[in-house]
């Protein structure tokens, strides 16, 4: 499109963006009212300059303009969410991984379409904007994303909700490779400002922490305690509208940056001493600066643990406040109860657990509301949600640092312990020391810790694992005393995915052929892909599936050369493991595989074998030494098999940088298979493996998290399972698990892990790939790699079998796509509300 043709169009379009602000709410948005809308906005909101040709100009105005149409949605959400008094469940999460929304929001209020020929008319492609614009990283893996999956849903089913969380300066690291390295660096997502993004400054509240408590005699013989506060935090929320697909119904997540309580000290800045001026502004700046800040020392600790109290604070404070504005004063008696009624809140993991003894503070201190009220009252609200087995991932806290920074709600704390201890513990095992210290919150030791996660059983009313075996696990192995305590409580929620962005807005091609072949949305009701069942022997079908597979593959294929430099071809197998950088999740496994199957080809050139491409993506820990070493050698051997001519190109290795939301929505359309080979036993849920088999990859995982149910819903025929089960896991443990017996009795472990000692994948550096060996041999191998080996490479020889039947591949990979109906993160929230917040649609 010419310059003059971009002038006269919006110079001609501006004059009438007027009438479209004032355009019948209800009317369907036409192209002529979303071309005014960007006009406007790239010409009085940015003041760009009328012949402006520049991408970024234009994604923000569409996006802009795209955010009106939103806040209108958001702002009758919200009147009506009043009027009809529905209860509201409030999601509290230190991690929210929302990707980028210009396509999901278009797609979400049906309007992709006509914004795709509005901006064609202005010379762009509405794909190549939608490129455009840093991911809202803000979460680090499946945490986040199932967060942000659950926005999406409790908006799509018109339920009354908000999700809280933490405005990062920066999110989660950028990752780059420097030789193999990973390499850390900022995530400037909002350098500049983000076009979806609402200050609400009405609602910023005060944190107090530190300080001393005072115990102060009371007429009436008690004695009150007051908190004098040695620091104070300012937070000031960020809004993200959160758009429900086909409904009527924006939602918001409240996202709180930290502030000091006061820009400087102007006294020092007269004097010239701008530095120390601002010191209180940076360090409270710190507290939102970044995502799980590294806590290897003594200083990164005490962030993590105020990052956490102060969102913990600032949500408990808004919803407080939300509800009397509501409802009335929470210190009237009359309204107690009502706030049980009306209010939810669910803790996602155990991140937000201080939220639990700041509501009891904010009732007892503050509203004057007695003790046993309040903690009624929270036993009533709040509700858990479990996410790990790995004792390690189970939050502790040091007593002496809960002391320091929350004094008062230490001393909550042990209140509420004290009464467990002697009320519940004590009546079910009378005079049982050893029971108590098991239950209690504290750990005694060398260092007394607090128990985070016994406090969340003990005050919640439903405590949720995420996948069947997790949430029997659960019960079996992590708490199986509070089970027998409180039988009904601890449940199960297995995980779920929204199909809108996980099919509809990142596989497109696909998408178009379910709308033609599917009666009704099936993206408002997955259960109706089931229909694709009739059509996985279809023959023409099935070359229509493997053709919009084929499609998304070459895509990738010039995403790697992009991003990597390496030319892989789209008509190998494409074999994906995207996931954080975790032992247990094995990606060594994978990789011990990877050097084994570079050994045959070595060996024998002509050795029959479809050829493959391994695609990595992950993050691993800044403070993860060997997660970042497994990145190295896979790096380092990528290098050493993808410039190896003798192998024929049968086999590529690609670790792609920077794995993130928008990077995921281009590799997982273009999976054939999909890695979930986590130790039996320790994968919670997964949704990694949902979104992949929603997409039409086949599934070579162990019997565990959802790969269970997943393999229940495919056929064992569409699945490839592998491995020692959970139960055979718990049997090799109790027998005695020596990897080094599999070192000995397997030559092809044993050749692969001497390898690694030499310095063949890098050159003159003999054995700096040895900590990967010494991590399952001298380490013990704890998540029994060596033994599962030889059980995946056999899966993995059956796989590439099945892969040589065109016509048998592409109907397990139709089976993947048709039946993981019950995958769906509605039908998550559906169990949610039936079984733990009971909420009702506001009307």
């Amino acid at each position: 499109m010419s310059d003059k043709r971009v002038c006269s169009y919006m110079v001609t379009k501006t004059k009438t963006s007027t009438k479209t602000q004032s355009a019948a709410k209800n009317q369907p948005m036409t192209v002529a009212d979303i071309s005014q809308r960007i006009a406007h906005h790239l010409q009085f909101t940015q003041g760009e300059q009328v012949c402006a040709d520049q991408k970024p100009a234009y994604w923000r105005a569409t996006s802009l303009a795209l955010n009106d149409i939103i806040v209108e949605k958001l702002q009758s959400t919200k009147t009506r969410q009043q009027q009809s008094e529905a209860k509201s469940v409030n999601y509290l999460s230190l991690e929210y991984l929302m990707g980028r929304l210009l396509a999901n929001n278009l797609h979400n209020l049906d309007l992709y379409k006509n914004t795709e020929k509005a901006l064609k008319d202005m010379g762009f492609e509405l794909a190549d904007l939608c490129e455009e614009g840093a991911d809202l990283a803000l979460g680090n893996g499946g945490l986040g994303r199932l967060a942000a999956c659950f926005l999406d849903s409790l908006a799509t089913l018109d339920y009354n909700a908000m999700g809280y969380g933490v405005h990062y300066q920066h999110g989660l690291f950028k990752q780059s490779f420097v030789d193999g390295h990973q390499v850390e660096a900022p995530d400037m997502w909002r350098e500049f400002g983000s076009p979806w993004e609402i200050c609400r400054l009405e609602s910023s509240c005060t944190i107090p922490l530190y300080g001393y408590v005072e115990e102060i005699a009371q007429a009436d013989g008690t004695t009150a305690s007051i908190w004098h506060a040695g620091k104070m935090l300012k937070g000031v929320p960020w809004d993200i509208p959160i758009v429900g697909y086909n409904s009527q119904t924006v939602n918001a997540l409240r996202l709180w940056e930290c502030r000091a309580d006061s820009a400087f000290d102007w006294e020092q800045f007269n004097n010239g001493d701008y530095l120390n001026a601002h010191q209180q502004q940076v360090a409270a700046e710190t507290v939102s600066k970044a995502l799980y800040p590294n806590d290897e020392h003594d200083a990164g600790k005490e962030l993590r643990f105020v990052q956490q109290y102060f969102f913990s604070a600032c949500s408990v404070q808004d919803i407080i406040a939300r509800f009397e504005n509501q409802y009335g004063a929470l210190a009237d008696s009359k309204n107690w109860s009502l706030f049980c009624d009306k209010v939810a809140i669910q803790l996602n993991d155990t991140h937000p657990t201080i939220a639990i003894l700041e509501l009891m503070r904010s009732l007892i201190d503050v509203r004057n509301i007695d003790w046993d009220n309040a903690w009624a009252i929270c036993q009533k609200v709040f509700a858990y949600t479990n996410h790990t087995l790995l004792p390690e991932a189970l939050e502790k806290w040091s007593v002496a640092l809960f002391e320091r920074v929350l004094p008062r709600h230490l001393a909550i704390l042990y209140r509420i312990n004290e009464a467990f201890l002697n009320n519940d513990v004590a009546a079910l095992w009378p005079n049982n020391d050893d029971m108590r210290a098991r239950l209690s919150f504290i750990e005694e030791g060398h260092e007394r810790k607090v128990r985070m996660a016994h406090l969340c059983v003990v005050t919640a009313h439903k405590v949720n694992g995420v996948a069947q075996i997790h949430s029997d696990l659960v019960k079996q192995d992590l708490f199986p005393e509070f089970n027998q305590l409180w039988p009904t409580k601890l449940t199960n929620v297995t995980n779920g995915i929204t199909p809108r962005r996980w099919l509809k807005a990142c596989n497109p091609l696909l998408s178009n052929l379910l709308d033609s072949t599917i009666k009704g949305d099936w993206a408002k009701d997955l259960n109706r892909l089931s229909e694709l069942e009739n059509f996985a022997d279809d023959e023409q079908f099935q070359q229509q599936f493997m053709a919009i597979k084929h499609q998304n593959k070459i895509a990738l294929s010039k995403e790697i050369k992009s991003l990597t430099g390496v030319t892989v071809s789209p008509d190998a197998i494409f074999d994906v493991q995207i996931k954080r950088l975790h032992e247990y999740k094995r990606q060594h496994l994978n990789l011990l595989h990877i050097i084994a199957l570079y050994r045959r080809l070595l060996a024998d050139p002509a050795l029959e074998m479809q050829p493959r491409v391994f695609i990595f993506g992950a993050k691993a820990a800044p403070g993860y030494q060997l997660a970042k070493e497994i990145i190295y050698a896979t790096n380092k051997i990528a290098d050493k098999i993808n410039n190896d001519v003798r192998i024929q190109n049968k086999l590529k290795v690609v670790f792609l940088p920077n794995y993130r939301v928008s990077l995921a929505e281009k590799i997982i359309p273009a999976a054939d298979v999909s890695e979930q080979i986590s130790t039996a036993g320790k994968e919670a849920s997964g949704t990694g493996n949902m979104k992949l088999a929603l997409n039409g990859a086949v599934t070579i995982g162990t019997l565990d998290g959802a790969n269970i149910e997943i393999a229940k819903e495919v056929g064992d025929d569409n699945i490839f399972i592998f491995g020692l089960t959970v139960d055979e896991v718990k049997a090799l443990d109790t027998q005695g698990y020596n990897p080094y017996e599999y070192y000995e009795k397997n030559a092809e472990i044993r050749a692969c892990l001497d390898w690694l000692d030499t310095d063949y994948f890098t050159p003159g550096v003999a054995g700096e790939l040895s900590s990967i060996k010494n991590c399952f041999l001298s380490g013990g191998d704890p998540y029994k790699v060596l033994a599962d080996f030889q059980s995946y490479a056999d899966a993995h020889q059956a796989l590439d079998i099945a892969y040589q039947n065109k016509k048998q591949w592409a109907k397990m990979a139709i089976l993947n796509t048709a039946l993981m109906g019950k995958f769906n993160s509605d039908r998550s929230i559906e169990d949610y509300v039936r079984n733990i917040w009971q909420l009702t649609v506001s009307n």
